[in-house]
């Protein structure tokens, strides 16, 4: 089913995409709540949006692990934005496949920081944001 899935998404088939998912799907996003949502045709708003602004997306299973109907799977989301940067995201998603479709995720994929500043500055942005 994952395998299926970034096939369909490689090839930028917005069916076969939409097709991994149940159409009772539910998405969790536990470090941005307020983006979880339900339903597969949410799964195909959003990705028509990816595909028409980043023409030349692809996406790299990095690692993928089984268990039962969990799939743990880690990701990399790569591409062109449309005014030239690079569009790249990495990241978990723990998909629950049931009857062949993908019926609930937690969605850990973000897009990656290129900053320079070391673990450091990280630590210090997090325990004291106003020093930052």
């Amino acid at each position: 089913m994952i395998q299926r899935l970034r096939d369909s998404t490689n090839a930028h088939d917005i069916d076969g995409i939409v097709s991994c998912f149940a159409s009772g799907y539910r998405n969790e996003t536990p470090a941005h709540p307020a983006r979880g949502f339900v339903g597969n045709d949410r799964v195909r708003r959003n990705w028509t949006q990816i595909l028409a602004a980043i023409p030349d997306v692809s996406t790299k299973i990095v690692s993928c692990l089984a268990d039962g109907d969990t799939v743990w799977s880690e990701w990399e989301h790569q591409g062109t934005r449309p005014d030239g940067s690079v569009h790249l995201m990495r990241g978990v998603i723990i998909f629950t496949v049931r009857e062949g479709r993908i019926v609930a995720a937690r969605f850990f994929l973000e897009p990656v920081d290129e900053a320079t500043d070391g673990i450091d500055a990280a630590v210090r942005r997090q325990i004291r944001p106003e020093a930052s």
